[in-house]
């Protein structure tokens, strides 16, 4: 399975592909396990529905790599509308929104934006940022492909000075990020650690899944004892179930944590974590660029690629 990992990811370029994966009935009823829908509403209505079983959420809209300021300026429109839906609805105490900063203008091009794309993306934050804290709720800055890394929390660190409860994320295939975990496990710092989703080089990345778990359990030891709030991001028993001898390890009681974990894959697990007592919040994608998305899950789960696989050829 993991040798499907490379061809997925090459994938979720293909437009063709993804033509057809919108036309098949049976495939586009897939996608909708995994993204709730295009519009706030669908986003919102996910969140409720998660809420009534107990799960907290984050909601994502999902789009990266803008190099258009139209666009950029149409995803912050975007969340300020979910975040005005959430605080609305009464929602917004157990959901917050995720943030890809590429997608509100973070590598816009000079001639886009003289002032620099690092710029945009930094005020363009702040805005979502402060909306998010009017609203009742927070933001978790998402990682990106690895060379976004050192610019993202450049970011992370300017919002938090105004917004200290902005969320970072961190990937544990990445061999940089057991010290930057050491550097934000600090108090009151909200870190989602993942596996992480992109394909690397073995420069900067572990490519053997066991040494991504390795160091996934070493970062997960730094967060659970520092000062800070870790969001443990993984839908693996075996790390589900070292997180939690880690907590209590280091004393830490349910409510000083959260497990994390996406919309639609393991739901029975989410609730029966919720049921147990711990923090469990669902990351909800939505909106009209869910391939790249839906195509990097397959990757990282290659045994749905059989199911994805059917849906294809069926046409039924």
């Amino acid at each position: 399975m993991a040798l499907l990992r490379q061809p997925l990811l090459l994938l979720a370029r293909s437009q063709q592909v993804k033509n057809l994966v919108s036309t098949l009935p049976v495939s586009a009823g897939i996608v909708r396990g995994y993204v709730p829908g295009e519009a706030t509403a669908d986003a919102v209505r996910a969140a409720g529905e998660l809420a009534a079983d107990g799960l907290a959420s984050t909601l994502d809209f999902l789009g990266e790599d803008t190099e258009d300021r139209a666009q950029a300026d149409a995803t912050v429109a975007a969340y300020l509308d979910v975040l005005g839906a959430l605080g609305s609805e009464g929602l917004a105490g157990g959901s917050e929104v995720s943030l890809k900063l590429s997608a509100i203008g973070q590598f816009l091009p000079a001639d886009v934006a003289p002032e620099g794309g690092h710029r945009v993306a930094l005020e363009n934050a702040r805005t979502i940022c402060r909306a998010a804290r009017n609203a009742g709720t927070t933001v978790t800055l998402d990682m990106e492909d690895y060379t976004t890394t050192d610019s993202t929390l450049a970011i992370l660190r300017e919002l938090r000075k105004d917004f200290p409860e902005t969320g970072a994320v961190l990937q544990s295939y990445l061999h940089r990020t057991e010290d930057d975990c050491r550097q934000l496990a600090y108090e009151g710092s909200r870190v989602r650690l993942c596996k992480g989703a992109y394909a690397q080089p073995e420069s900067v990345a572990y490519q053997d899944p066991l040494e991504v778990d390795r160091s996934y359990v070493r970062c997960l030891k730094v967060l659970m004892e520092g000062q800070g709030y870790p969001m443990v991001a993984t839908h693996d028993p075996r790390l589900i179930e070292i997180a939690t001898s880690l907590a209590g390890r280091s004393a830490r009681p349910q409510g000083s944590y959260e497990f994390q974990m996406l919309y639609g894959v393991r739901p029975d697990e989410q609730r029966r974590l919720a049921a147990s007592g711990e923090t469990v919040r669902v990351y909800v994608p939505y909106g009209q660029e869910w391939y790249g998305y839906l195509m990097r899950r397959l990757a990282e789960r290659p045994q749905n690629l059989a199911f994805f696989a059917r849906s294809l050829v069926s046409k039924k």
